[in-house]
């Protein structure tokens, strides 16, 4: 291994260390930011769902921990780390993370102040991270009560959320693309609670017991949507707007009317249903 490997993989170490001080529990990381160790269940024809209990590593975040003898039992498993995950969902900071991406067209940190605005919360001050690549991880807390799921692009197109079975990329990680950082001035700080006008955004709606009509004013608010998308945001409006049919008990009925509105866009059929059904499975529907 080369020696900025190993430089990396103990500066990593011990990064995650200082995290599980904080009551952060952390598991080793790649440099592609997946979690370094395999699953010893990879070569079962009918893989496992086992999270961790055949006692071996490689579950994921489910090997996450804040003992410092286990962190440095995992990352003694797995000397080509460098980097680490932190967990979020788990007691005492029950983390929530808020991924403002920047690899689409759309300016995420605006969707967020723009959502703000509309709900009438303001973001604390709290630990932001910044990524190699620009965006921004914005980390609260949530209550002990309450699982905020994983969600891509459901709050906003280019705001993912990292919740229950998720994990965030930890500061001083370092990835292909380069190195995790503490914002300024936000490294002293603790995770502050999540304003509670934002958790409700964050938890997904109760299913409707019946359909709605796709003929529905949101119905045609999200076929409107994608016909607005500009080049580069095609794909993120449509895959964005079929969320919240399915969320909202229209999925199927306005699979036709989205799918039509794509191909307004310019994307192909074969583009558009592949998408919508993406965010069928996202939103734990059948496709």
């Amino acid at each position: 291994m080369a020696t900025t490997d190993r430089q990396a993989t103990t500066l990593a170490l011990a990064h995650a260390l200082s995290a599980a001080e904080r009551g952060l529990a952390v598991i080793p990381l790649s440099r592609a930011k997946l979690p370094a160790l395999r699953s010893p269940h990879r070569d079962r024809p009918d893989p496992a769902h086992c999270h961790g209990e055949c006692g071996r590593f490689g579950h994921g975040v489910y090997d996450a921990s804040t003992d410092p003898a286990r962190i440095r039992e995992l990352f003694a498993a797995a000397p080509w780390a460098t980097g680490y995950g932190i967990a979020c969902g788990l007691p005492p900071h029950h983390l929530i993370g808020i991924d403002l991406d920047t690899k689409s067209d759309t300016d995420s940190s605006a969707a967020l102040r723009e959502l703000a605005l509309r709900h009438l919360f303001t973001i604390p001050e709290t630990v932001v991270v910044l990524t190699p690549s620009g965006g921004r991880h914005v980390w609260l807390t949530g209550p002990p009560d309450v699982v905020v799921p994983n969600s891509a692009g459901r709050l906003a197109p280019g705001i993912d959320i990292r919740g229950a079975g998720g994990y965030l990329v930890g500061p001083g990680s370092r990835t292909d693309h380069g190195v995790y950082a503490t914002a300024p001035g936000t490294a002293h700080l603790a995770p502050a609670p999540c304003p509670p006008a934002l958790l409700r955004l964050l938890l997904p709606p109760p299913r409707a017991p019946h359909p709605a009509p796709p003929s529905g004013e949101h119905g045609r608010g999200l076929v409107q949507f994608v016909l607005a998308a500009h080049e580069g945001q095609r794909n993120t409006r449509l895959f964005w707007a079929a969320c919240r049919a399915y969320e909202n008990g229209i999925g199927p009925a306005l699979i036709a009317p989205l799918v039509e509105a794509a191909l307004n866009t310019g994307l192909s059929e074969r583009e558009a249903r592949a998408t919508i059904a993406s965010a069928a499975r996202m939103t734990g529907h059948r496709p």
